[in-house]
């Protein structure tokens, strides 16, 4: 080998001795790099606990519990049936002079309300309360107690603050358990698919994987900053980690007519509406090349009817604004009242046009088949099954042109708060089948509930009105 080969023999082995140092050097700093991340990821999840604690220590006082008690009904069985009706849940103040709120699920129905609140000393203090108002539709009610002191409020934000997968805190009194806190994120938001307490709503839920248990309806669902983003309402209970919550806005929304009339006055349109579908557009025949919120039908003499609305009308915007889901129009019109004046935007076939209504005073509500069943002089319902309603057989006149078979079992009453209750049976309704079977009457229900084991999953297939409903859950 000449000089030059073994020259560059020697040029090959000092690099090569020069390299070893610089591949140590990159993959140590390739490993303190990925150990300064694993301690500032360690460092946030501390923060974050931290922020959780501290939104529920500075919350705490401010979250209250409820007790109710109601009459047991006329013509209870002498005995513990006879005693009032217990039920719980939760609230929170929103105003230092005693103003609460809270789910009108909670408070439906009792003949007293008395509020647990924590005073400076952590010790519990108990006031009756009074019910301002209440909102069956957006299951909102306002209450007000006495206190001798001014009290810790909660700031009401919005919902718009928080995203799938944010930190959220709920606070409230499940199962008698006064401030129990649970900690979960944001699942989904505007869930419209649903119906937590068996009624259609005109607004979006918030779906959470923290733990909302009964007892919890009514408190306060919050972000990081503290502040109340939702209100806790209901949980499947056939599932584990589903539970849902209204929005705050909804709650601001009604508020000021709850403490100023003690209920919501809202204004009537006067016509149906869905979501555009295919379907729904054939039906109507009208082009699928047409989108909007379509008028299924309209009532004649309706501020609607008068204004020139027609069914297969297609709305797409109101007052300026553009609306695209069925719901947000129904809840956009609930929040105004008699003689509001609302601009829509209506495509006709191929022409678009605008048309100004005033809003009416709604129809007095078809009643119920219980207030039908009252009228005619039913006898008085059974006393409330351990589930928590009081049921009877159905009577044909109670029912009437709802179903061809006029067999079922007629709730009369429901326990707020109790598990029939927190599954969606509302008064009035007409239990047909228990899990696929058919149920005959008051006594072949109860026979099937009863036969169930505790922790059994129980599906009620149940008319309401003109329509099906499916309520789900398990059997304490």
């Amino acid at each position: 080998m000449g000089s030059g080969g073994v020259r560059a023999v020697g040029v090959a082995a000092l690099a090569c001795v020069l390299a070893q140092p610089a591949l140590a050097s990159r993959s140590s700093s390739s490993a303190q790099q990925h150990r300064l991340w694993v301690e500032a990821q360690g460092r946030t999840l501390h923060q974050q606990r931290s922020s959780l604690a501290e939104v529920a220590r500075k919350a705490m006082p401010a979250v209250v519990s409820i007790t109710t008690r109601t009459a047991a009904p006329e013509g209870a069985t002498a005995g513990a049936e006879d005693e009032p009706q217990k039920g719980i849940g939760s609230g929170f103040i929103i105003h230092p002079d005693g103003y609460i709120l809270t789910s009108a699920h909670v408070v439906a129905g009792a003949d007293s309300v008395s509020i647990s609140v924590l005073n400076a000393r952590g010790e519990a203090e108990e006031y009756e309360a009074a019910v301002v108002g209440e909102d069956e539709r957006t299951d909102f009610a306002l209450l007000k107690i006495d206190a001798p002191r001014k009290l810790p409020v909660l700031k009401l934000a919005t919902a718009e603050r928080v995203q799938v997968a944010d930190w959220i805190v709920v606070i409230g009194n499940p199962f008698g358990l006064a401030h129990s806190v649970t900690v979960g994120v944001v699942s989904y938001k505007g869930r419209t698919d649903i119906t937590p307490n068996g009624h259609d709503a005109d607004f979006d839920y918030l779906q959470t994987d923290a733990s909302i248990n009964p007892g919890n309806s009514g408190g306060p669902v919050l972000d990081l900053q503290g502040e109340v983003v939702a209100i806790a309402n209901a949980v499947n209970v056939t599932g584990q980690g589903i539970g849902f919550a209204i929005p705050i806005d909804i709650a601001k929304a009604v508020l000021p007519q709850l403490k100023e009339h003690g209920r919501v006055r809202r204004g009537w349109l006067g016509i149906s509406v869905a979501d555009w579908s295919p379907e729904l557009a054939d039906s109507l025949n009208l082009s699928r090349r047409q989108h909007g919120i379509v008028v299924t039908d309209v009532v004649a003499g309706s501020p609607a009817d008068e204004a020139g609305l027609r069914v297969g009308d297609l709305i797409s915007g109101l007052d300026g604004k553009p609306l695209s889901r069925a719901h947000a129009l129904r809840w956009a019109m609930s929040t105004r009242q008699e003689g509001h004046s609302v601009g829509l935007h209506v495509r006709r076939d191929t022409k678009r046009f605008a048309v100004r209504v005033r809003l009416g005073n709604p129809p007095p509500e078809v009643p119920s088949p219980s207030q039908v069943a009252q009228a005619k002089g039913t006898p008085p319902a059974a006393p409330p099954s351990t589930l928590g309603a009081s049921v009877e057989d159905l009577l044909a006149e109670a029912d009437p042109g709802t179903h061809s078979n006029p067999l079922g079992a007629f709730i009369r009453s429901v326990q707020p708060d109790s598990v029939l209750g927190r599954a969606g049976l509302t008064p009035g309704d007409v239990v047909f089948q228990v899990n696929a079977a058919d149920v005959s009457g008051r006594d072949e229900l109860v026979g099937k509930l009863d036969a169930l084991g505790p922790g059994s999953p129980v599906a009620l297939t149940v008319r309401r009105g003109g329509k099906t409903l499916d309520l789900a859950f398990k059997k304490p």
